[in-house]
């Protein structure tokens, strides 16, 4: 990446800034296996656990989701012919805690001449109440054809029973052969209320074309903890990032960019979220990997954590080699924060500077944003 384009991103913040407005917990956009939708629901539940929510709650939002990622599954483009999915044909998944509501969000590739059973099938889910809506069920189960990707609509029946709220859906042309099917379903928080606000499926729009002009392939944004960065990791493991050192290369600074917010980040206000609250995504740019993290750090720290990164950026190679064995066998130094290991890893991993921006938030805290190409 040049550093030009570099410089223009953290000068606006564009990206962490949408993502806090919109209050996603993540995004995931890709290819779907059985191991990245694994992956996906224990995130979920390891934020559900982490904000307190009753196990009724959970219980609910799993069975939806199950439903949704094995809708997407089942019916994602898929061509032998291409060695990579294109990116505006690849899926999406979007989960977003706002208003008191969970909002989930499928995206797929459908074919044209497929849009008019779909839209059929949603009004009519739609224009049911919940008792016949369990009496269609029944009878799509019991009479409905099953076609070779698996059911009648039978998971979109299931979505509107256990949300007890409507599909919002929309289509987006891509070309003459298929469309981009945008599918919702929101859950309130407290199971006794009807969701609370107006949810506009033209957001999830919005917010995929975002997704697709940063090239943004994974977004994260919520508590972290080892147990959420493990979930993560394993969700990188499922990409193709063309050889296997690029890989190994990449899970390896990513877990050293996650484990620095573990260890350095700060809450902005108390609450019974778990973890240091992170917002970490992934784009591509060209050849190049970028891995963004942003999270909030103590005022006080701004000076020291400014020293050592720009120190770390003015070392040549074999001078940081130099650094970290210095600085790996410095007893006097009795932890690994004060040591700075972590930042020094980062940097002989990825061959490239540290790029970065602190921005004030209060009088005691800031948000930095830190970004390694890979």
């Amino acid at each position: 990446m040049e550093q030009g384009k570099i410089e223009e991103q953290f000068t606006d913040l564009s990206v962490f800034e949408g993502l806090q407005h919109e209050d996603l917990v993540y995004v995931y956009r890709g290819l779907f296996t059985q191991t990245i939708t694994d992956s996906i629901i224990a995130l979920t539940e390891n934020n559900l656990d982490s904000s307190g929510r009753s196990s009724k709650l959970k219980k609910r939002v799993f069975s939806i989701m199950v439903e949704c990622l094995q809708n997407i599954t089942r019916h994602q483009y898929v061509d032998e012919n291409e060695e990579e999915i294109p990116a505006d044909k690849s899926s999406l998944f979007v989960i977003c805690d706002k208003d008191r509501t969970y909002q989930m969000t499928s995206g797929n590739v459908v074919s044209n001449e497929n849009i008019p059973h779909l839209q059929e099938l949603l009004n009519k889910v739609n224009s049911l109440d919940k008792e016949t809506l369990k009496d269609y069920y029944k009878e799509v189960l019991e009479e409905g054809s099953i076609s070779n990707k698996g059911g009648a609509g039978l998971g979109l029946i299931e979505m509107a029973r256990k949300s007890g709220n409507k599909l919002y859906y929309t289509f987006e042309k891509i070309d003459e052969e298929s469309s981009y099917f945008y599918m919702n379903t929101s859950i309130s928080q407290q199971l006794d209320e009807e969701p609370v606000g107006n949810f506009e499926i033209q957001d999830v729009v919005s917010l995929h074309k975002f997704v697709l002009q940063k090239d943004i392939m994974l977004i994260f944004n919520g508590g972290l903890t080892q147990k959420s960065m493990m979930e993560i990791l394993s969700l990188i493991n499922e990409q193709s990032f063309g050889k296997l050192v690029r890989k190994k290369k990449m899970c390896h600074v990513m877990v050293e960019m996650l484990q620095n917010v573990v260890k350095h980040g700060v809450k902005r206000e108390e609450g019974r979220t778990v973890g240091n609250p992170v917002i970490f995504y992934i784009a591509q740019d060209g050849d190049d990997f970028n891995l963004n993290a942003g999270n909030y750090i103590d005022n006080d720290s701004i000076e020291k954590v400014r020293s050592k990164i720009d120190h770390l950026n003015s070392l040549k190679d074999d001078e940081l080699e130099d650094f970290y064995t210095k600085r790996l066998l410095d007893f006097e130094i009795d932890n690994s924060k004060e040591a700075g290991l972590g930042l020094v890893d980062l940097r002989m991993k990825s061959g490239h500077k540290i790029e970065y921006k602190i921005t004030p938030i209060n009088d005691k805290m800031s948000f930095i944003v830190m970004q390694v190409i890979i």
